[in-house]
C-alpha cells in the first residue's frame, strides 16, 4: 500500500468515525428526503450527490489556496497543523475532548446566511432541489467536516485535496444511506463503541507520527513535493 493509498484510507476513516455525527446533524434532512418511500431514490441520490460534490469543491479550493504558498516554515507549519488535527478528530470521535466543536462556533455565522438560502429548495420533490440542497450542505456548522477539510487542505494540492474530500463523504455514505432507507441494523453498527475506539486509535496515532516526523525530519520536508497529506510523508526514511 502507497502512502496516498494510506491517506485515502484515512480519509475514508474519517467518514465512517463520524457517522454519529452525520446522523445527528443530517440525518433529519436524510429521512425527510426518503420518508416512508414517498420520495424517489432519486431525489435521495441527488442529495448525496450534491452533498459529497460539496464537500470535494470545498477541499479543492482550499488545496488550491494552501499550495499557493510555496514557503518551506508554510508547508510545516501545514504538516503539524495535519497532525494535531488528526489527533483532535481522534479524540471528538470518542467523545473525550470536543475542541473541534470551536470550529462549528466560528462557522456558524457563515452558515445562517447559506440556511436561508437552502430552505427555498425544501420541502424537496424533485432530483435538483435535492441537488442544490446537498450543495449548500457542505457548508453547516460542522466540526467534523471543517476539520477534515483542513487536514485535506495540508496536501497542498486541489487535486488530492477534493480526492481525499470526496473519499470523506464516500465514508458518510453509509450513515446517511441507512437513515434514508431505514436501515436500523446499519445505524446501531456504526455507532458502536468498539467501532468508533478503533478508528479513533489509529486517527490519534497517525497524528503523533504525522507530529513525530515532522520534528524529527522537518528538514527533508523541503525535498518532498506537494500532493499528499503529512502523515504519509514518510518516505525518505527508506534512505536511511
Amino acid at each position: 500500500m502507497t502512502p496516498a493509498d494510506l491517506s485515502y484510507l484515512s480519509a475514508l476513516a474519517l467518514g465512517l468515525a463520524g457517522s454519529g455525527h452525520c446522523l445527528g446533524m443530517c440525518g433529519g434532512v436524510a429521512a425527510a428526503l426518503n420518508l416512508g418511500g414517498q420520495r424517489r431514490q432519486s431525489v435521495t441520490v441527488s442529495y448525496h450527490v450534491g452533498r459529497i460534490s460539496s464537500y470535494a469543491l470545498l477541499g479543492g479550493l482550499l488545496g488550491l489556496i494552501a499550495g499557493s504558498i510555496d514557503l518551506v516554515a508554510w508547508t510545516i507549519a501545514l504538516r503539524y497543523l495535519a497532525g494535531l488535527l488528526l489527533i483532535a478528530m481522534g479524540l471528538s470521535v470518542v467523545n473525550w475532548w470536543q475542541g473541534i466543536r470551536v470550529l462549528e462556533q466560528a462557522g456558524s455565522k457563515l452558515w445562517q446566511p447559506v440556511q436561508r438560502f437552502s430552505s427555498r429548495f425544501l420541502p424537496i420533490q424533485r432530483p435538483h432541489q435535492g441537488l442544490a440542497l446537498g450543495l449548500c450542505w457542505g457548508l453547516m456548522p460542522c466540526g467534523l467536516i471543517y476539520s477534515a477539510l483542513a487536514w485535506s487542505a495540508t496536501a497542498q494540492s486541489a487535486a488530492t485535496s477534493a480526492g481525499l474530500m470526496f473519499v470523506f463523504g464516500i465514508g458518510t455514505l453509509p450513515a446517511m444511506l441507512a437513515v434514508s432507507l431505514g436501515a436500523d441494523r446499519l445505524q446501531h453498527f456504526l455507532r458502536r463503541r468498539g467501532l468508533k475506539l478503533f478508528i479513533a486509535i489509529v486517527l490519534i496515532g497517525s497524528g503523533m507520527l504525522t507530529l513525530y516526523m515532522v520534528y524529527a525530519h522537518g528538514e527533508h520536508l523541503q525535498q518532498i513535493a506537494p500532493g499528499q497529506p503529512a502523515e504519509m510523508d514518510h518516505s525518505h526514511l527508506h534512505h536511511h
